[in-house]
């Protein structure tokens, strides 16, 4: 799992400090600082009002990213919304993996 951190809101100084990347603790997951809004822009981003943030993407295993990233097998925003989605849609991945 891949974490991106970016400034969006106004109190988004600077990179997360070590409180707020402890907020995901899976040891699986590496955390970026994304200053620039170079994920956010692959993503679609055009200008401060089309900022993708708060959003959660799931891609089937070796999808790779080149020009633009895959088609992913779920998303949603926020992602609160979206995490009873991403779990199915993980579990769903791994099931079809399996056979």
């Amino acid at each position: 799992m891949f974490v991106i951190w970016e400034p969006v809101l106004t109190t988004d100084l600077g990179a997360p400090s070590t409180r707020t990347l402890a907020r995901v603790s899976d040891l699986r997951a590496s955390q970026y600082w994304d200053k620039e809004h170079l994920v956010s822009q692959a993503l679609g981003e055009k200008d401060s009002s089309s900022v993708v943030w708060d959003y959660v993407a799931v891609y089937a295993p070796g999808k790779q990213w080149s020009q633009a990233p895959p088609e992913p097998a779920y998303s949603n925003v926020p992602v609160i919304h979206g995490i009873d989605g991403t779990r199915e849609a993980i579990q769903k991945l791994l099931r079809e993996r399996a056979k």
